[in-house]
């Protein structure tokens, strides 16, 4: 695990991995680590000061830290993906399921704002925060893969979408609330969160529609409606 230095007087334990970055623990898991009284020293050769500059420059790639038993998995991955990168990936997952690409970008900008190691305080994961249940039942193995994490929102939207005859703000309260919480109604359920929810979402997705064309599927837009 990735630490900070811990209490004065603690022992603390490093080692400086291949790309040049100190590394520190007070329990090591491993024989890398070496006690150590101050932060070892960084390689600093050219091409390690050039991995570095490459690395830091980069807004797309993975980096792994090895955080044990995040979220139910043996690995926590923390993706670090360009614009256009995920842009791509939101076309792809369009295309495959037909919803429109602005539809999901809003939807990823309300729920994690294109963090891809985003992580709610009820568990849910990744870019469309997916719960742990709804993963597996998406079949998406790694809910912090981007590529995953995009394809199997946008499926649980089209099944949405589906299910409330392509209305997009129930769809949204349903992602949001759950099908349960909506279906009854027919209507946005009187829940605070959910409104303020589909609310940023509409706005979001709107002003994207409005500042370029999309390629949208048959989908329809209507008032949003409360139930008491």
């Amino acid at each position: 695990m990735l630490s900070l230095p811990g209490a004065a007087g603690a022992a603390m334990y490093a080692y400086v991995d291949a790309r040049g970055i100190c590394h520190y623990t007070n329990v090591p898991g491993d024989g890398r680590y070496k006690l150590s009284d101050r932060a070892p020293r960084r390689l600093d050769s050219p091409e390690d000061r050039l991995i570095r500059t490459i690395a830091r420059r980069s807004s797309s790639g993975l980096s792994r830290m090895g955080m044990e038993g995040v979220g139910g998995y043996n690995r926590y991955y923390r993706f670090r993906t360009a614009p256009q990168t995920l842009d791509r990936y939101i076309k792809l997952a369009a295309a495959n399921h037909q919803v429109d690409p602005l539809l999901i970008k809003a939807v990823i900008k309300a729920e994690s704002n294109f963090d891809p190691s985003a992580i709610s305080p009820k568990g849910a994961q990744g870019l469309m925060q997916l719960m742990p249940g709804t993963a597996r039942d998406l079949a998406v193995n790694n809910p912090f893969d981007p590529l995953q994490n995009i394809n199997g929102g946008t499926r649980y939207l089209r099944y949405l979408l589906d299910n409330f005859n392509g209305d997009v703000e129930l769809s949204l309260a349903a992602y949001n609330a759950g099908p349960g919480n909506v279906a009854p109604y027919g209507v946005v359920p009187n829940i605070p969160e959910t409104q303020n929810y589909v609310t940023k979402v509409m706005e979001t997705y709107r002003s994207y529609r409005s500042s370029r064309p999309a390629l949208s599927s048959n989908i329809k837009v209507r008032q949003l409606v409360t139930v008491n």
